[in-house]
C-alpha cells in the first residue's frame, strides 16, 4: 500500500478502508456491538505520524525528506483521509446494525503547565487542543475547530478536500469516545527545561511524579483529570481503553512473579477512575494493557512488560515461551469478578 499509494495520503485507500469495515460489519453484524475505527488516530500529528500513515515524504527529484513543512503536509492530508473514512465507517455501520456503537480511539496526552506563567498555562492549552482534540473535536462533533484551521493557516498546510467531505463528517459522528491513558508530562515556554520521553510525545519532568523505568511519570489522578476534561467537552460515554505500567519483571526461585508495583499502579487508577464517575463522567468501560506480555510497541523491548501472565523470552527473542500469571493476575481476576470493589 505504500508503495503503490503513498499510504493513507492516497484519496483512494479511504474506499479500500471501507470495503474492508462493511465485510466486518457484516460478518459479525449479531456478534459485536461497540466498534473503534481507527486506533489511537491523533498518532498523526506527531511528527513521527506519516511513518504510522504508511506514507513516505517525496520531494521533487523524488528524494526522501523529513522537512517540517513535507511532514506536516502529509501527515494532516493523510489524517483528513482517515477521518473521513472514519465517519462514512460510522454511516455504514449505522445501516448495517441500528444498535451498533461506533466509537473513537484518541492516544491521550495529558500535559500540565510546569509553571503558572501564563505562557506555560497557554502552551499546555494547545498542546492539549491540537494532540487531543484536533481529531475527536472532527469525529464527536463533525467538523474542524478553529484552532486547527488556523494552525494550519499558519503553518502552510492545505488540505485538499472534495465537495462533501464536510458533509461526510458531520453525518458520521462516533456514539462514544475511547482513549489511552498511560502518563502525564509537562510544557514550558523555557527552551533550557530538559526532555524526557514517554507515550508518543516528549514532555518535562513533572517533580511532584515518581515514574517507571523507563521514565513514564505515573499520575492516576491525571487519569480523572483527563476523563474529566473529556467528559466537560463531549457530553458522550467514554472508555478507557488502554492504561497500564511497563516494568521488569522478575521469576523468583519459586517460579512466583510478586509484581506489586503494578498492582499498586493499577489500583490507583481505578481509584480515580471512581472518583471520576463520583464527579459525574459517564465512564462505561475500561480495559487494561494487556493481558499477555509481548514486544512493547515504544520500544521494541521484551523485558518491558505489561501483562498480567508472563512470558518466557527475552530481548533477543531467546526463551521457550512458557507462561506464568503474575501476582497481578489473581488480584486483576478479583477486580473484574468485584466489578472493581474489590482492590
Amino acid at each position: 500500500m505504500t508503495k503503490k499509494y503513498n499510504g493513507w495520503a492516497d484519496r483512494k485507500v479511504i474506499d479500500f478502508y471501507v470495503k474492508y469495515c462493511e465485510t466486518i460489519f457484516k460478518r459479525y453484524k449479531d456478534v459485536v456491538k461497540y466498534w473503534l475505527t481507527f486506533n489511537e488516530i491523533n498518532a498523526l500529528t506527531m511528527p513521527f505520524g506519516t511513518f504510522i500513515a504508511g506514507a513516505i515524504m517525496p520531494e521533487g527529484n523524488g528524494e526522501l525528506t523529513n522537512s517540517r513543512s513535507n511532514n506536516e503536509q502529509i501527515r494532516y492530508q493523510a489524517l483528513h483521509h482517515q477521518l473521513v473514512a472514519s465517519a462514512k465507517a460510522v454511516k455504514l455501520g449505522h445501516e448495517i446494525n441500528k444498535n451498533f456503537k461506533i466509537g473513537c480511539m484518541i492516544a491521550y496526552m495529558c500535559t500540565y503547565p510546569l509553571t503558572c506563567k501564563p505562557e506555560d498555562v497557554l502552551l499546555a492549552q494547545q498542546k492539549d487542543n491540537l494532540s487531543n482534540f484536533l481529531c475527536s473535536d472532527v469525529q464527536v462533533r463533525g467538523a474542524y475547530p478553529g484552532f486547527a484551521k488556523r494552525y494550519f493557516k499558519e503553518n502552510n498546510i492545505n488540505i485538499v478536500m472534495e465537495e462533501d467531505d464536510e458533509k461526510t463528517l458531520k453525518e458520521g459522528c462516533v456514539d462514544f469516545y475511547t482513549f489511552s491513558y498511560y502518563m502525564s508530562n509537562c510544557i514550558s515556554s523555557d527552551p533550557n527545561q530538559e526532555e524526557i520521553g514517554g507515550n508518543l510525545s516528549m514532555g518535562l519532568k513533572n517533580p511532584y511524579l515518581k515514574a517507571s523505568d523507563w521514565g513514564w511519570q505515573i499520575d492516576p489522578k491525571g487519569l480523572r483529570w483527563a476523563l474529566n476534561n473529556i467528559y466537560n467537552r463531549y457530553q458522550i460515554p467514554i472508555m478507557v481503553v488502554e492504561n497500564g505500567l511497563g516494568a521488569v519483571d522478575t521469576v523468583e526461585e519459586d517460579g512466583s512473579i510478586n509484581d506489586d508495583y503494578r498492582i499498586e499502579y493499577l489500583r490507583e487508577h481505578i481509584k480515580e477512575m471512581k472518583e471520576a464517575i463520583a464527579d459525574g463522567v459517564d465512564l462505561i468501560g475500561y480495559t487494561t494493557w494487556g493481558c499477555i506480555d509481548l514486544v512493547s510497541a515504544s520500544t521494541g523491548e521484551m523485558e518491558k512488560r505489561y501483562g498480567f501472565i508472563y512470558v518466557d523470552k527475552d530481548n533477543e527473542g531467546k526463551g521457550t515461551l512458557k507462561r506464568i500469571p503474575k501476582k497481578s493476575f489473581y488480584w486483576y481476576k478479583k477486580v473484574i469478578e468485584t466489578n472493581g470493589e474489590s482492590l
